[in-house]
């Protein structure tokens, strides 16, 4: 008696996964090429219907399909068997190749076919938007967060699969919270990433992101437009002869903090120490009982 097919989930591990993949930077160099496990007829392959990646550039798929035509498709696709047909191939990692080898006119591809379920293509699909370089900071925020919602990763694991910082996703994660218009503009590279966070949790933020993008301000100046000028921010104790300025992440994550608690929160943290102070402002006791009710989730 055969056994049925088991399914596999995702116990292996988001850097198991990268490691099946092999995710790779350059599509038309040799450095890193794989063995492809076969090649197939083009016609036998075709897009992940949901692939969330729904928009290639025309001049950057000209430009490989022309290195396609001198060098070939040196870099194989990973591939699946198709659910439903399996004299099909479902690409997995690679729908660019396949969009430039068509304009190519190339007839068969290297592919390496692998088992994945349908969670595990998604999960792929969405790992290889992100290692594109010309990804806009919003859409990589969206796959971080993608990836720790819908498959529960942690920004740990992210980091260590990836090959990122922590704290670089920690800080891409955050300009989500800043308005949609603001959200917009950072898409169009109307401002960049350095300036986004500057307005992230400031409640006028939309006002602020105009300013920049009109008098094409530097990050350092946005940093400054972001504060009060009357009011300098110092370390708690700190005398107001000589104030200290924080740095953007640290005003970043007060406000995010303040807004989350609806109390004003100060962070005290001395540049290259681990440590440092957090320091919680209540109006009055009902304030506090309330504080003390999220800290408990009484």
């Amino acid at each position: 008696m055969s056994m049925p097919p088991k399914t596999r989930g995702l116990g292996r591990g988001l850097s198991a996964l990268m490691a099946d993949v092999a995710i790779d930077q350059s599509e038309d160099t040799r450095s890193g090429a794989k063995r492809p496990d076969q090649v197939i007829a083009i016609e036998r392959i075709r897009p992940n219907p949901d692939q969330p990646r729904r928009t290639f550039d025309a001049d950057a798929l000209a430009d490989l399909a022309a290195s396609i035509r001198e060098k070939g498709v040196i870099q194989p696709l990973i591939v699946r068997v198709a659910p439903e047909d399996a004299s099909k191939f479902e690409i997995v990692a690679g729908e660019r190749r396949w969009r430039a080898a068509q304009m190519a006119q190339l007839h068969e591809l290297p592919v390496l076919v692998r088992d994945f379920n349908d969670t595990e293509v998604l999960e792929i699909a969405i790992i290889e938007n992100i290692q594109r370089a010309d990804l806009n900071p919003v859409d990589e925020a969206a796959g971080y967060r993608q990836l720790m919602e819908r498959f529960g990763h942690t920004q740990d694991q992210l980091a260590t699969a990836l090959g990122k910082s922590r704290s670089h996703i920690a800080n891409q994660m955050r300009l989500l919270n800043l308005p949609d218009s603001v959200l917009g503009w950072l898409s169009d590279g109307k401002l960049t990433a350095g300036h986004a966070r500057t307005l992230v949790g400031h409640p006028d933020a939309v006002t602020l992101a105009q300013q920049i993008i009109t008098r094409q301000m530097s990050v350092r100046d946005a940093e400054k437009l972001a504060r009060k000028p009357s009011e300098p921010v110092r370390a708690p104790g700190e005398r107001a002869g000589r104030p200290r300025v924080k740095d953007a992440d640290t005003v970043m994550l007060e406000r995010e903090l303040s807004a989350a608690l609806h109390m004003m929160v100060t962070i005290d943290h001395t540049p290259g120490q681990d440590g440092g102070k957090l320091t919680i402002a209540y109006r009055d006791l009902a304030q506090l009982d309330d504080l003390m009710r999220q800290l408990t989730g009484d």
